[in-house]
């Protein structure tokens, strides 16, 4: 039976993206490229309450790509696949596909992947 985990308060579910340990060409990549320090959201909580009894809705959404730290979250199997738990203010940041000229970006600051 499949199974699907809902997070509690602003805990949020997040599988983690396996990077290519090669590229197209054929080129072994060292194991400090490959790290895994990016996921997609899977599940997201409802989020915290306040002390006036408003709920704070979580920074992120399903389907989101986060920046995620070195070390934390909470290690969850559901049948073969493995996920972790993290807490909305524990990523570091989101990743986003930018829609600007190259040289856009650079004169706003932004750092492209593709310009590395």
């Amino acid at each position: 039976m499949a199974k699907r985990l809902i997070p509690t308060l602003n805990r949020v579910l997040v599988e983690k993206i396996i990077p290519p340990s090669k590229t197209t060409a054929g080129i072994i990549l060292p194991e400090s490229s490959t790290k895994l320090n990016s996921g997609k959201v899977i599940s997201v909580g409802p989020g915290l309450r306040s002390n006036e009894g408003n709920t704070i809705p979580p920074s992120v959404k399903e389907g989101d790509t986060v920046l995620l730290p070195e070390y934390g979250g909470t290690q969850v199997k559901l049948g073969d696949k493995e996920f972790y738990l993290y807490r909305d203010e524990d990523f570091l940041g989101y990743i986003t596909d930018l829609m600007v000229s190259s040289e856009a970006s650079r004169i706003r600051g932004i750092l492209n992947f593709e310009d590395c």
